[in-house]
């Protein structure tokens, strides 16, 4: 559709998945064994045959910027992109100081390219949606503004913008990260988010921009600054994700922010439930990304262990010799030794275990090798002292750690 743009914000710091973003931004850890979290809204867009699209990056952007130049790279073909644009200090020697800041450093590029309407979506959640749906929606109400929302627990909805809407699906409140969200009427154990998705009108969008910019008490962030401004003088929409049908999908819609340690451990364990609530083999809606080189995963038999792997997902390039996987989700280049017992676990890639090792609840970050015998997940006392665990109990390894040498 060539009359419209997307912006997708990639410059996440991603300080509460830290140790994985000490290297790396958040829209660049790996997720789902073969994949990255930047990887999902590409592929929502791709799969919707928009295809002009920026990725707004800022924070250790190397490896996303390399992840993008071998998997996403998109020429030859007129009018369709996808492009990653650096932090350039365009409007002075500053960084974004906030997602609408981001937008606005890098206004120049929707003013080049003169769309009808801006795409502005956050990439750092685990999702599949029909973008076409959505845009539908906010051509039919004639909206300057539409957010993509989604019913959160009332004792989760803190840590998101909580929407009010009108029996229209009109806004009629936000309150960004409210200490006492309002629940829904009607549904006390639930509140309306907002998913950090957007869809402006291009000329509401430069000028909340601009007008956003000159003021100085601003903290120029779209859930702080621009909607709480906009919604109550302007036609702003709610687009209900519930509502969306992605072809090929049984059951309802899956949405996780995966912003903590626990969340990303959790959704890696919906992968691999007994009933996945997301699947990642629809065949009508793929799942790009960039695959390395590598040979098939290989699973061989010692002489006093049989290999043995069930409910997990295993990526190209893993070798692994009498060992037992359950509920586990191993990324490329993963070498498992002999009677080593891997539970609920998540293993980055490039991960090296030895021999007799017994590893439970833990995330395992890449170019790690642990010594035959170790043990992890078992006391988290002991862990403690030399990892990072989660308020879940959820082991951290961080990258390139030798572990018992």
């Amino acid at each position: 559709m060539a009359g419209v743009l997307a912006m997708i914000l990639a410059g996440g710091e991603g300080t509460r998945l830290q140790p994985l973003t000490i290297t790396r931004s958040k829209p660049s850890v790996p997720f789902g064994g073969s994949y990255r979290l930047v990887d999902f809204v590409l592929n929502n867009f791709v799969n919707s045959d928009l295809l002009r699209i920026y990725v707004l990056t800022q924070f250790k952007s190397q490896s996303l910027y390399m992840h993008m130049k071998k998997g996403w790279n998109l020429t030859g073909i007129t009018g369709r992109f996808i492009d990653p644009i650096p932090a350039q200090m365009r409007m002075g020697k500053r960084w974004y100081d906030g997602t609408a800041d981001a937008i606005y450093q890098n206004i120049s590029f929707v003013e080049l390219s003169a769309p009808d309407h801006v795409c502005i979506f956050g990439s750092d959640h685990i999702y599949k949606m029909d973008i076409r749906q959505m845009l539908e929606y906010h051509k039919q109400k004639q909206a300057v503004l539409t957010v993509a929302a989604i019913r959160v627990p009332l004792a989760e909805a803190s840590s998101f913008g909580i929407i009010e809407v009108d029996e229209a699906g009109r806004m009629v409140g936000f309150d960004e990260k409210p200490r006492h969200p309002k629940p829904i009427p009607g549904d006390p154990d639930h509140a309306l988010a907002s998913m950090g998705n957007y869809i402006f009108e291009t000329q509401t969008l430069l000028s909340e921009l601009s007008q956003d910019a000159a003021k100085e008490d601003s903290s120029h962030d779209f859930g702080r600054d621009i909607i709480p401004a906009l919604y109550g003088r302007a036609p702003v929409y709610v687009y209900d994700f519930s509502t969306n049908k992605v072809e090929g999908e049984k059951g309802g819609v899956y949405w996780r922010d995966v912003g903590t340690l626990d969340a990303y451990w959790q959704a890696h364990m919906d992968l691999v439930s007994d009933e996945p609530p997301f699947t990642l083999y629809n065949r009508k809606w793929p799942l790009h990304t960039y695959y390395p080189p590598l040979p098939p995963a290989t699973f061989v038999n010692t002489a006093e262990h049989h290999a043995n792997v069930a409910y997990s997902l295993v990526s190209a390039g893993c070798y692994l010799r009498g060992c037992r996987v359950e509920r586990s989700v191993l990324g490329f280049r993963c070498n498992l030794g002999p009677d080593s017992h891997i539970s609920h676990s998540v293993l980055l890639g490039d991960v090296k275990i030895g021999e007799g090792c017994r590893i439970s609840r833990a995330i395992i970050d890449k170019h790690v090798e642990i010594a035959p015998g170790t043990v992890i997940g078992e006391n988290l006392e002991q862990d403690r002292a030399r990892f990072t665990v989660s308020d879940g109990g959820i082991v951290v390894v961080p990258k390139g750690a030798r572990i018992g040498f």
